[in-house]
């Protein structure tokens, strides 16, 4: 029997607050789950559901003064983040962390050159000449196959294509060879042709470094094509974890059965209505302590004062355990 995988991230009851005219609003409510190294992690639910915000909590660029880690930890090669200094993070951000930004225009700066973006981070984290810098940053544009890359270092980022752009913001985040990347839906403003190459170049570049990857979309095409293992969040909170061949076979809750059922199939009639789920996700000031998806629903006996347990259903698989949700498991 195989040793279990070193586990490199460690997200545990971290609750996020927001503070709002309304008051500290909830937006990441005790969320838990692990990293493996040399593995992808996909984060996958509907816009509102947390996935960005749990992002940005782990390597705390939330949105200040009002976003607040008020409880949980983050535990990265032994480093709970949530309680380290400044100066700490500032290490951990861009150098043994690398974040790869949902919209690539606003991550890079519209007014230096590629070339001076991509050198400042062998600068600031190898202490690099700028000669040297510079040179790191060139090899770095070839590994993430940008053409004629002498050139585009001298290039502004709006004069490149929205897929070139994804790539120097790929080439930011791996530039000192991260041991975990965070990608925030970094496929989603762009065609399935430059979306698929991207895909595939973070597979091949994770081959090569032995990163681990947090992958954070909607996209349940991407998270089957790509990741290990699945985190199904709704409101918040994590209503189902398994490994994806698991999670896409054996889906246990309301909700992930509802993604799924929304993916258009190649026995899906022509110009057929794809089924969708009724409502929206409630707004923070409106969720209940209970089943939020119950609520959604509008089934008062499970958006009741008690909150759902979450379990493990099987070796590795765990989900929320509601009497409306997941009633075959009781």
């Amino acid at each position: 029997m195989s040793p279990p995988p070193e586990i490199i991230l460690e997200v545990d009851k971290l609750i996020t607050s927001f503070e709002t005219e309304r008051g500290m609003l909830r937006a990441v409510d005790q969320v838990s789950f692990a990293v493996p190294r040399g593995k992808t992690v996909g984060i996958v639910g509907e816009s509102g559901c947390g996935k960005s915000v749990t992002a940005m909590s782990i390597i705390r660029l939330l949105p200040q003064p009002a976003g607040r880690i008020l409880g949980g930890q983050v535990r990265f090669k032994g480093l709970d983040l949530v309680r380290a200094s400044d100066g700490q993070m500032r290490q951990v951000r861009g150098g043994d962390i690398g974040v790869i930004f949902q919209e690539p225009m606003t991550a890079l700066n519209p007014v230096h050159r590629i070339g001076r973006q991509v050198a400042e981070v062998f600068r600031i984290h190898k202490k690099l000449s700028k000669r040297d810098a510079w040179d790191a940053a060139t090899e770095m544009l070839q590994r993430v196959r940008i053409p004629d890359p002498e050139k585009r270092m001298m290039d502004y980022p709006h004069q490149l294509s929205g897929g070139m752009r994804q790539r120097i913001v790929i080439a930011l985040a791996l530039a000192c060879k991260p041991s975990l990347v965070i990608a925030d839906e970094p496929t989603t403003a762009l065609d399935v042709t430059v979306q698929a190459q991207i895909l595939d170049l973070m597979k091949q570049l994770q081959d090569e470094i032995g990163m681990s990857i947090i992958l954070i979309t909607h996209d349940l095409g991407v998270i089957a094509e790509t990741c290990d293992e699945v985190v199904v969040m709704y409101a918040g909170r994590v209503v189902e974890r398994a490994s994806a061949a698991d999670l896409f076979d054996h889906p246990q809750h309301a909700y992930t059965r509802g993604l799924l059922q929304s993916i258009p199939t190649l026995e899906t009639p022509s110009k057929a209505v794809l089924k969708t789920i009724p409502g929206m996700v409630a707004s923070l000031a409106d969720h209940v302590h209970g089943c939020r998806f119950c609520q959604r629903m509008g089934r008062s006996a499970g958006a009741s004062n008690e909150r759902p347990r979450f379990a493990e259903l099987a070796p590795g698989h765990w989900a929320e355990i509601c009497p409306q949700c997941t009633p075959h498991l009781g």
